[in-house]
C-alpha cells in the first residue's frame, strides 16, 4: 500500500493521525483563497516529487500525477513486487482520478490569454490527462499488463480497485496496481464546489469543519492526495512470500438514476450497492464488523447513507461499528475511495475502529454507532469502504482478514 494525503504520506504516519483522530484540515495556501466563500482545504504538506522521479519529468505532469506516482512507487516497494521482463506482462496498472489535471488546464489557459498560442506547452495534454498516471507508472517499470484508468467523481478508486480484482480474478493480470489521486484545490474547482454550495463554509475552525454525522455539518472539505494497493491472486502472492494485508473478498456497484449530484433521501442506491457486495462475497450482513462510510459531512449524503446502512444492514445495523475517515482528510473525490480502503485494512489488522471525529452533537436523523471522537479496539474481521459520486455512482468494497 502507499498513500499521500493531508494525514500524511506514508501508511505509518497516515494511520496514527487517523488513529488518534488529528485533522489535516487547514487554510488554503496552494491559491489565493481570500475572496472564496470556502478558504480551507485538506492540502498534502511536506511532499516533494524529487524523492520519486526526475524534476524535469516532473514539471511535465500535474501534481495529481505526482501524488499517484509517489502513492504507487511507496506501494510497489512496500509489497517487495520485482518486475522483470519475464514477468511484466501479468502485472497492470488502474489509477483514476475523479477529475484530473485542472491546475494544468487553467495555467495553458492563462498562458493562451496572455501570450497566444504559441505559449501553450507541448506537454499540456499528456499532462493533464486521467489515464496518464497509469501511463506512467506501468513505463517506469514495464508494467504491460492491462492500463487503463476509471472516472467515476468520488467513487473513481473504489471502483479501480474492484474492476482491478476482477481483472485478476479473470486471468488478464497476476498483479494490479489500484488507486487513484486528485489535485483540486484549484481556482475553478473551488470556485466551482462554492458555486455549487456544496462545501463547508467553517472557515475560522478548520480541524472542526468536517464533521459527519453531526447536526451542525455544512458541506465537505476538498482535498488532494492519492492511495494505492497492490492487488496479486491470492496463492500468486502466498507463493512470493508477499506481506498480506487483507483479502479484497468481494465489489459491489449500482447507480441512483435520481440526481446528478444529489442522492435519493432514502439511499436506495448505496443499499443496492452494500447488498450487491456483500451478495458477491456470499456474506450476511451480520459477518460485518466495520464500515468506512462515504460519511461526506454533507447534509442529503449522510442522512441517505445512514437511511441506506440501516436499509442494507437490518438489524445488524445497530450492531455495526460505521467511521468517516473524512472528519480527519475531508474529501479527496477520485482519491478518497482507495485512502478509506486503506484505512479499512489497517482497521483489520490492528484490530481497531478508527473514529469519526467532530461528532458533538449528532444529527437524530443520524443514529448509528459512528465511533465519536476516539478510536476504539474491537474485533475487526470483515470491513466494508463505501464510495458514492456525482453522477449517482456507487461502489463497496469487502475486505476480511487472511486466514
Amino acid at each position: 500500500m502507499g498513500i499521500t494525503s493531508p494525514v500524511g504520506n506514508d501508511i505509518d504516519t497516515a494511520w496514527n493521525n487517523i488513529r488518534e483522530g488529528r485533522s489535516g484540515i487547514r487554510p488554503v495556501t496552494e491559491i489565493d483563497a481570500r475572496e472564496f466563500p470556502t478558504r480551507i482545504a485538506g492540502e498534502v504538506r511536506d511532499f516533494d516529487i524529487g524523492d520519486y522521479i526526475p524534476p524535469r519529468e516532473a514539471r511535465r505532469m500535474d501534481r495529481f500525477m505526482h501524488y499517484g506516482i509517489a502513492s504507487s512507487v511507496d506501494a510497489v516497494k512496500d509489497s517487495g513486487l520485482k518486475v522483470t521482463g519475464e514477468n511484466g506482462h501479468r502485472i497492470g496498472v488502474a489509477m483514476g482520478a475523479g477529475i484530473g489535471g485542472l491546475a494544468t488546464i487553467e495555467d495553458n489557459h492563462n498562458k493562451y490569454l496572455a501570450g497566444g498560442v504559441r505559449k501553450i506547452s507541448p506537454f499540456y495534454i499528456p499532462g493533464s490527462l486521467v489515464n496518464m498516471t497509469s501511463g506512467n507508472v506501468s513505463i517506469m517499470y514495464g508494467m504491460t499488463g492491462p492500463n487503463l484508468s476509471i472516472v467515476t467523481a468520488c467513487a473513481t478508486s473504489t471502483h479501480s480497485i474492484g474492476i482491478a480484482a476482477r481483472s485478476v480474478m479473470h486471468g488478464d493480470a497476476e498483479v494490479m496496481l489500484a488507486g487513484g489521486s486528485e489535485y483540486a484545490t484549484t481556482v475553478s474547482a473551488l470556485g466551482g464546489f462554492c458555486a455549487a454550495r456544496a462545501m463547508t463554509t467553517r472557515n475560522d475552525e478548520p480541524e472542526k469543519a468536517s464533521r459527519p454525522f453531526d447536526a451542525d455539518r455544512d458541506g465537505f472539505v476538498l482535498s488532494n492526495g492519492a492511495g494505492c494497493l497492490v492487488i496479486e491472486e491470492f496463492e500468486h502472492a502466498r507463493a512470493r512470500g508477499a506481506k498480506l494485508y487483507a483479502e479484497l473478498i468481494c465489489f459491489g456497484m449500482s447507480g441512483d438514476a435520481y440526481h446528478i449530484t444529489s442522492p435519493p433521501e432514502d439511499g436506495e442506491g448505496a443499499r443496492k450497492c452494500m447488498v450487491a457486495a456483500m451478495n458477491d462475497a456470499g456474506i450476511d450482513p451480520s459477518d460485518v464488523d466495520y464500515l468506512n462510510a462515504h460519511g461526506t459531512s454533507t447534509p442529503v449524503g449522510d442522512k441517505g447513507e445512514t437511511h441506506a446502512i440501516k436499509r442494507a444492514f437490518g438489524d445488524s445495523a445497530r450492531t455495526l461499528a460505521v467511521s468517516s475517515t473524512k472528519s480527519c482528510t475531508g474529501h479527496l473525490l477520485g482519491a478518497a475511495g482507495v485512502v478509506e480502503a486503506i484505512f479499512s485494512i489497517l482497521s483489520i489488522r490492528d484490530q481497531v475502529l478508527p473514529p469519526t471525529i467532530n461528532l458533538d452533537n449528532p444529527d437524530p436523523d443520524c443514529d448509528l454507532d459512528y465511533v465519536p471522537h476516539t478510536a476504539r479496539d474491537a474485533r475487526v474481521r470483515t470491513a466494508i469502504s463505501n464510495s458514492f459520486g456525482f453522477g449517482g455512482t456507487n461502489a463497496s468494497l469487502v475486505f476480511r482478514a487472511v486466514d
